[in-house]
């Protein structure tokens, strides 16, 4: 079989990546094993404007935010899907330190046009005695968007779930051959997986576990995303995915019970209503030392490229920089600096 692209992973990453090559004209194989605890199926899907306890504007948001919606309400339309939500983010203060720097901020441009006035009707629900502030913010169904896309490359033929042996990846002439396939070019796409990349190991990727609950709490008819010391987020019929937080050093990849009750102690401080767990999710999770995901072709083995190190900004990042990687694939575009995987290789 001849292909112009294999793509292994089919995550926020890998499923953007294809729709755009798919969108060109180009012919593409994808390879992924479904796995529910996968850092992508288990995200809430967050698109925050505002980033670090400064509240300063998330990288390019202008560029991003506008480009993934747009992508988004296209991947809906196409798939006879709803996924993507607009919806407020109520930032809920934990600290008075928090607080003012927002104050700082609410009139400074760009953030400004983000921020909204806070509603006056939380206060029986939340713990909020430092008060509450409004941004603008929007959440993508994962577990809608994912397994959708992923029938649609079932229905084209083109999704093999399996796991990729890059040990049997081999040159054929100026194609890489894996098993029967011989493509143009692979794209590794695999989230954590990457790590442990032969071809990649120059690439420095960081590791880190994320937790998360879904809890369910009838009656509280929010619609909105809360932000304390914990997100809360709407997933419909009074469920809500409550997280998540970042451990460094971990043992493996199952959620743990430590985790489990610090996350119940953060709801506990935002929430005035009763609540019971339905499920404890955890997931490992890829990042670069800059926080800029890493997408490109090898400098030395121009047929293997990366798209990965998305973070938790993922479904903000990756409409635009699939795009864009496609567009460099396709037609030579130049990619953003900021995440083209030469600056690993001191290539020019």
């Amino acid at each position: 079989m001849q292909t112009d692209f294999i793509i292994v992973g089919q995550g926020i990453a890998g499923t953007m990546l294809s729709w755009f090559l798919l969108q060109e004209g180009k012919s593409v194989q994808v390879f992924d094993v479904e796995k529910p605890n996968s850092s992508s199926r288990v995200a809430a899907g967050i698109m925050n404007p505002v980033s670090g306890r400064k509240f300063e504007l998330a990288w390019m948001y202008d560029t991003f935010y506008p480009f993934a919606a747009d992508t988004y309400r296209q991947m809906e339309q196409k798939l006879g899907i709803s996924c993507f939500t607009e919806r407020d983010i109520l930032h809920i203060w934990p600290s008075e330190q928090m607080r003012d720097a927002f104050e700082k901020r609410r009139n400074t441009a760009p953030q400004k046009e983000y921020f909204k006035p806070a509603p006056l009707t939380t206060d029986n629900l939340f713990h909020q005695p430092l008060g509450t502030a409004m941004v603008k913010g929007a959440t993508l169904d994962l577990r809608t968007l994912l397994p959708a896309w992923r029938n649609h490359l079932k229905q084209l033929g083109c999704l093999h779930e399996e796991e990729v042996d890059v040990m049997q990846l081999a040159m054929d002439g100026d194609c890489l051959k894996y098993k029967d396939i011989t493509a143009s070019y692979v794209i590794f796409c695999e989230g954590a997986a990457i790590a442990h990349n032969y071809y990649l190991n120059e690439i420095q990727f960081l590791l880190n576990k994320g937790e998360a609950l879904l809890v369910k709490v009838p009656g509280l008819g929010n619609e909105h995303i809360v932000k304390k010391s914990i997100s809360l987020v709407p997933q419909g019929n009074d469920l809500y995915w409550a997280g998540s937080n970042f451990q460094w050093d971990y043992e493996d990849e199952l959620p743990g019970e430590a985790q489990r009750k610090s996350l119940e102690a953060s709801l506990d401080e935002l929430l005035k209503v009763p609540y019971t767990v339905e499920g404890h999710l955890a997931a490992i999770r890829p990042s670069t030392k800059n926080r800029r995901p890493a997408v490109g072709l090898h400098p030395t083995v121009p047929q293997l490229g990366v798209f990965n190190g998305l973070g938790t900004k993922g479904c903000s990042l990756a409409p635009y920089l699939g795009h864009l990687f496609a567009q460099n694939l396709v037609k030579e575009v130049p990619m953003l600096p900021e995440t083209d995987i030469k600056r690993y290789f001191n290539a020019p």
